[in-house]
């Protein structure tokens, strides 16, 4: 966390980067979401997106090696440069309402 943000969810959360669903945790604050994956994945590291472009959310698919869907358990994150983040997350409409609240302003 960086100073003076607040944490205001977090969970464990697969996050699909191409065919592989990486593992970890995501966070939300005040300021950004962010995955930060566990060190035994492929494809390791933070992945942040500032709140000032995230654009939307919706429901969608969890696919298996990001092809084939397998459950409607993941929630899509849309970026003001076009980017899709799918994240495979535990209650995928409360993650949506706290995204959504914070974007109206009505998250604190």
């Amino acid at each position: 966390m960086q100073p003076g943000e607040t944490l205001l969810r977090e969970g464990a959360a697969n996050l699909q980067r191409g065919i592989e669903a990486v593992g970890g945790r995501l966070y939300l604050t005040d300021r950004r979401l962010s995955f930060h994956s566990h060190a035994f994945n492929v494809q390791t590291g933070v992945t942040d997106i500032p709140l000032s472009q995230v654009r939307g959310t919706h429901p969608c698919w969890t696919k298996f090696l990001g092809m084939i869907p397998l459950f409607p358990t993941s929630l899509a994150v849309s970026t003001a440069d076009g980017g899709q983040y799918h994240f495979v997350v535990h209650d995928r409409d409360a993650w949506a309402a706290v995204i959504g609240a914070k974007l109206t302003g009505a998250g604190g």
